[in-house]
């Protein structure tokens, strides 16, 4: 089989200043284009991408004139390959490349973009191995064993500090990082209470199935009565997906003296209301109650100043073991969707219309 010499690729045409534009018209905010493919040099490889993560953040990342120092990593500007993690298959290797990868492999790739090929360096900056147990999907790698299973594992441990008996609300919760919180909360640190927003009653049913003493309909007319029902005693954490507007506003109300918040996202704007002002109505509440609030990135984790790899020595085992004794299920909780190259972009806005449940998975057709 003889080698592409040219890939497809999608790049950001029009910097959105509110919502995104999924067409083909000249407003559109993605352009698909087909460009030749470079040739590989020492240290690189060609990748041909399998599966794509689709993560709210990228929405933030090709937000029009945002500032570099805003984000926790660089911005994609026009005329920029739109930037994605992947799972991709090796399909050839610089004969003067180090011996750590091989043809064939699947590794999980950070610098790929939203390309059908693409020509990346054979080292950890942009590929690593694999890393999901025996008999668990691929795919995990993107969710439960990537970036979305560490943050909520780092935000339950490092930043809430969750304990035994604490109390828990979790909003964005039936989605690739909440509902991993809401499974690690309550099974295996054994919280007391753990209180689920969704944006459905069929997300509700289903967070209550996998841990959730309660799960709250936000779109519901009665959900700030809901909430002040559920939460009689107040609670002692919370952790904010959803981050802005008036599900926090709301929330911070229900937090006891001396609470703390995680703050992992913002995707209630990530696509709409872009910034703009949408809480503040309880902010007093964070002085009066002395409320600890701490914004977190899982890259703070997986790669420390110290050079230290707590996800292979205490993530990874901690999560897989979970997930073994059957305290954390990945039923339900991935959305695969296939389709061919030029639907990507379709597939990755249903995370802002609330179209998936888990994580959202884009695979791929295979080439004509």
């Amino acid at each position: 089989m003889s080698l592409p010499t040219r890939t497809q690729v999608w790049r950001v045409k029009n910097s959105p200043a509110e919502s995104v534009v999924l067409d083909f018209s000249d407003d559109a905010t993605f352009a698909l284009t087909e460009e030749p493919l470079p040739h590989l040099e020492d240290g690189e490889m060609l990748v041909e991408n399998v599966y794509f993560s689709n993560d709210p953040v990228q929405r933030s990342l090709i937000q029009k004139d945002v500032l570099e120092e805003s984000l926790c990593v660089a911005p994609v500007r026009e005329g920029d390959v739109v930037i994605s993690h992947s799972i991709a298959r090796i399909l050839a290797i610089n004969s003067n490349t180090s011996p750590e990868f091989k043809v064939d492999d699947l590794v999980f790739c950070m610098t790929g973009g939203w390309r059908r090929y693409a020509v990346v360096k054979a080292d950890s900056s942009a590929c690593l191995p694999l890393m999901v147990p025996e008999n668990v999907p691929i795919t995990a790698a993107l969710g439960l064993f990537g970036i979305p299973g560490y943050t909520a594992y780092y935000g339950l441990k490092d930043i809430l500090k969750l304990r035994e008996g604490d109390s828990l609300i979790v909003s964005g919760a039936a989605g690739a990082v909440g509902n991993i919180v809401v499974q690690y909360a309550k099974n295996v640190i054994k919280a007391k209470t753990v209180i689920a927003i969704a944006g459905s009653e069929k997300k509700c049913k289903w967070l209550k199935e996998i841990g959730a003493d309660i799960a709250l309909n936000y779109k519901a007319d009665t959900f700030p009565q809901d909430l002040h029902d559920a939460t009689p005693d107040l609670v002692d954490a919370f952790f904010d997906k959803y981050t802005s507007g008036f599900i926090l506003d709301l929330v911070i109300s229900r937090i006891k003296r001396f609470g703390s918040i995680a703050a992992c996202g913002s995707i209630s704007g990530y696509d709409k209301d872009v910034g703009k002002p949408t809480m503040g109505t309880t902010w007093s509440e964070v002085t009066t109650k002395r409320l600890k609030i701490q914004g977190f990135s899982a890259l703070d984790f997986m790669f420390p100043p110290d050079g230290s790899n707590r996800v292979a020595t205490e993530c990874f085992p901690g999560i897989a073991g979970a997930l073994q004794r059957g305290d954390i299920t990945l039923e339900h909780a991935e959305e695969i969707v296939e389709v061919p190259f030029t639907d990507v972009p379709q597939v990755w806005g249903m995370l802002f219309t609330g179209g998936n449940s888990g994580k959202l998975v884009t695979k791929l057709k295979p080439s004509t």
